[in-house]
């Protein structure tokens, strides 16, 4: 598998008509989107990255969102099995493209539910959001496929957010960083630094200092400048209408030897 890759899937034409949970719907840009995607890929590649991008899913609104299909540790990727029927459909496509970087494929079976914007790895630990998208037989399959190789899966409840990565990431030391009034229980990380803003917990770890995260939390990227990161803000206003972060638009795939 290479060095830094990652599968990206560009946003589709009925975007605006995306399921939103725990917001009110709010109208979309899709064109906008497209530049912000295009941007947000940039910003990948800017940084070293290599992109594949995953075939369109132009009947899924919510296909851009490619994290949602899968969770990768080591060299083997675990394909979801969404708690939304309709971004079911989204899958196929999604194997295609892990499976040609060379991944060990598993999957999520029925009657298990999991979305990858649910699952935030942390060194070998693997923290999993119960909740709308992912149920307990999902968590339970989670730990059987990756268990054996060296994780250790601890699951938190989720409820108040679409997904656990919607309330907390982490940053390239492990400190886990989010927005309190998301978090359920904050006690189940050792180490927890509360933000600002809802979309100062969601980075994206570009490699060394640097941090990919929203144009929408400024407080939030002066902080973890003045912490030593270096913050490279996006613009992804009509993803966070879709309850969409920079976390959601790729699946980000490192060497081993990283």
């Amino acid at each position: 598998m290479p060095s830094r890759h990652a599968l990206v899937r560009r946003p589709g034409p009925r975007l605006a008509e995306g399921l939103v949970t725990h917001m009110d719907r709010r109208p979309v840009d899709v064109a906008l989107a497209l530049r912000q995607w295009e941007a947000y890929v940039q910003v990948l590649h800017d940084h070293g990255w290599r992109t594949t991008e995953v075939a369109p899913a132009d009947d899924c609104p919510d296909a851009v969102f490619v994290e949602d299909t899968m969770v990768v540790f080591r060299n083997v990727a675990l394909l979801a099995r969404s708690g939304a029927d309709s971004r079911r459909p989204e899958l196929p496509a999604a194997r295609e493209a892990a499976e040609a970087l060379g991944c060990s494929l598993n999957a999520v079976r029925a009657p298990g539910t999991l979305d990858g914007g649910d699952v935030l790895k942390v060194g070998d630990t693997l923290y999993v959001g119960r909740g709308c998208r992912t149920n307990l037989d999902g968590v339970r399959q989670l730990r059987a496929a990756f268990e054996p190789l060296g994780a250790r899966v601890i699951a938190v409840p989720v409820s108040r957010v679409l997904h656990l990565k919607s309330a907390v990431t982490a940053l390239p030391d492990g400190t886990v960083v989010g927005y309190p009034p998301l978090v359920e229980d904050s006690s189940v990380f050792p180490h927890f630094r509360p933000v600002l803003e809802e979309s100062g917990a969601h980075v994206v770890l570009l490699g060394g200092d640097a941090l990919l995260m929203a144009a929408s939390a400024p407080r939030t990227t002066q902080l973890f400048t003045r912490l030593g990161f270096r913050p490279v803000p996006v613009d992804i206003s009509e993803f966070e209408k879709r309850e969409g972060c920079v976390t959601c638009l790729s699946v980000r795939l490192r060497a081993l030897t990283e």
